[in-house]
């Protein structure tokens, strides 16, 4: 049994590498350059380098080791993690208010958000800063860094459609090769400057605080960079499990990381100069570039799996309820994670395009870089606080204090940040604010018109005494109507009774809800109610990873009365014309935002998998 578990064990933590540390394991490529060369430059001495050698390495002991890997991952939600299933948990969580639930609501849409904005600035800076590489293997490069760039993102966002399945496998191998050439060339050059091992002790640290105070500040603004991409680690367990991601984290990427920056610290203090790109000037001269190859690869890794959660969260935000619906292609038969979202891809291509363009260097981007990233690492603190009091059942007292802890780190690197605001941190809040716009937006225009068509609609019973007195004529076949309350008559039944004059001999009343778990286990999928005048209510209840695909689901029915046919199943959608009004619930402008939003979600009919041939849409106008 153990040999077994090692047998998978191992695969798992190669996966991972590939696919959860591709952006922290590439912050070496821009973090000390930053440091000492970036918007608010340290001065560069025998100290200072000890001191940001400290803060970084302890940054990565405290935030990413002691928060993510050990605290955090361990809030998951049914083996996923992310905020949006993080939100999920905490809102699920009964002993908690609705006024309380709505504030995770919020909190959780304004991590999502972020996220897409970190979603963006990744490929950007990642990307550009590994082809920068090129500058330091000769001059001559210098002019065709940027159209180098835009084209390897853009090959990068084309293939997107084709899946990752089939490259996927080399992601694991190439990272674990990257992460062995971090540590090798590290362990070269301290062995130059051994002294720079002295940043271990955290002396160093607080030295650098206590001398230069808010200036050491201001420098966390450029620290937090070693540990962008740590939010991936607890976003991305679900894929691998909690073990493999750990493993791979203090057996290989934590020593390859340190090394590598005390590496770049060494080569420093030996050579100031090599402050213009520490990261490349490492590598023999004979090196620089392969060296730019591999970086150029790994960063291409890195901006996947960013680009691959920004698919995800989408997935998850559609189905919770807070994003219209997008078209989504299943690109593996094999594997449910692997999707592929047109409208997100194009839109994430877009930006990261106008980034490269408008801030032209790894340093200027690096100015935007950090407040999303610190934004998110905030807001998944004070979620976790609600699972460590109502799931774990922690006291107050240890909540608060461990929960204290943390924030205050997370208000520190987030405040060093916010100063940044005007060089370029302006971009992702702005695109962060934007989507929380549409999220929220979204999710209140639905409610206000479930309400309204709530009002509108009509009781079951009643129109079953109804049929009982003068009924339709019954027709051959099943009629399933999609409906959000299945206790009321769809308004496509009512239409469809109006206008045809017929019942089907069969009716099915079908909703689909999603839950605030990943995955619903296929036994407790569907819910089955036999009603009167052969109606029939089923309930298909999914996780919010799960795929959606009604005919599936249907086919699976084992009831003797709901076996389908489904060339004789014909499926009814209600289509409504949304129309503003200066009704109290929202601004009238975001009653038009919410309507613009409504007319361009993909249709019932994709999204749900229902065959073309076999659907039938009939409207109705609603005024909100």
């Amino acid at each position: 049994m153990q040999a077994m578990t090692q047998q998978k064990l191992l695969p798992l933590t190669l996966g991972a590498l590939g696919v959860v540390y591709g952006d922290i394991g590439t912050s070496p490529l821009y973090t000390m350059k930053e440091v000492f060369a970036g918007t608010h430059p340290v001065l560069l001495n025998h100290d200072n380098v000890l001191g940001i050698l400290s803060l970084i390495f302890w940054s990565l002991m405290f935030v990413v080791s002691l928060k993510y890997v050990v605290f955090i991952m361990r809030a998951d939600n049914n083996g996923e993690g992310g905020i949006m299933a993080l939100m999920a948990l905490a809102m699920r969580t009964l002993r908690i208010s609705e006024k309380q639930k709505w504030l995770m609501m919020l909190l959780g849409l304004a991590g999502a958000a972020l996220f897409y904005g970190d979603g963006v600035i990744t490929p950007a800076i990642s990307v550009l800063s590994a082809v920068e590489g090129l500058d330091v293997a000769t001059p001559l490069f210098r002019p065709y860094i940027i159209p180098i760039t835009l084209a390897v993102l853009a090959v990068l966002f084309y293939f997107q459609s084709r899946g990752t399945g089939s490259i996927g496998r080399l992601f694991g191998p190439v990272m674990l090769l990257w992460f062995l050439t971090l540590g090798v060339l590290g362990i070269i050059n301290i062995a130059k400057e051994p002294q720079v091992l002295q940043a271990l002790n955290p002396y160093y640290g607080l030295h650098f605080f206590q001398e230069y105070q808010f200036h050491a500040f201001l420098a966390l603004g450029a620290v937090v960079l070693a540990l962008t991409g740590a939010e991936a680690l607890y976003a991305d367990m679900g894929h691998f499990g909690r073990s493999p991601v750990q493993l791979a984290w203090f057996f290989l990427v934590l020593p390859a990381l340190v090394l590598n920056y005390f590496g770049q610290g060494a080569l420093i203090l030996d050579s100031p100069e090599a402050i213009q790109n520490p990261f490349y000037l490492l590598v023999p001269e004979w090196g620089v570039l392969p060296m730019v190859a591999l970086s150029t690869v790994a960063t291409v890794i890195a901006s996947q799996a960013v680009i691959s959660g920004a698919f995800s969260i989408t997935r998850q935000a559609i189905q919770l309820g807070y994003l219209p619906r997008f078209e989504i292609q299943q690109t593996s038969e094999e594997e449910i994670g692997q999707i592929y979202v047109p409208g997100i891809n194009w839109m994430l291509l877009i930006s990261v395009v106008a980034l490269v363009i408008g801030f032209k260097t790894s340093t200027n981007l690096a100015a935007a870089y950090g407040i999303a990233v610190t934004g998110t690492m905030l807001i998944t603190t004070i979620l976790a606080f609600v699972v460590v009091r109502h799931v774990w059942h922690w006291g107050w007292l240890s909540s608060a204090v461990v929960i204290a802890l943390f924030m205050v780190v997370d208000l520190a690197f987030l405040g060093a940040n916010a100063v940044k605001f005007l060089d370029g941190g302006w971009f992702p809040l702005a695109m962060g604010a934007l989507i929380f716009l549409l999220m929220s937006t979204w999710k209140r225009g639905r409610a206000l018109l479930a309400a309204k068509q709530k009002d509108l609609a009509i009781a079951l019973e009643d129109f079953f005494e109804g049929i009982k007195i003068q009924g339709p004529a019954r027709v051959t076949g099943t009629a399933v109507f999609l409906t959000t309350n299945p206790y009321a008559v769809p308004s496509a039944l009512l239409h469809n009774v109006l206008h045809n004059k017929v019942l089907h001999e069969r009716v099915i009343l079908l909703s689909i809800s999603v839950q605030g778990v990943p995955h619903v286990p296929r036994a407790d999928r569907t819910r089955i109610e036999d009603l009167e005048n052969n109606f029939f209510r089923v309930m298909l209840n999914y996780g919010f990873k799960d795929d959606i695909n009604i005919p599936r689901e249907l086919g699976r029915c084992t009831d003797e009365n709901l076996k389908f046919n489904m060339m004789m199943t014909t499926f009814f959608l209600g289509r409504e014309t949304l129309v503003a009004s200066a009704r109290p619930g929202m601004a009238l402008w975001r009653e038009k935002l919410f309507i613009s939003m409504f007319r361009s979600s993909a249709s019932a009919m994709s999204f749900f998998k229902l065959p073309t041939n076999r659907v039938i849409e009939l409207g109705t106008q609603v005024e909100i």
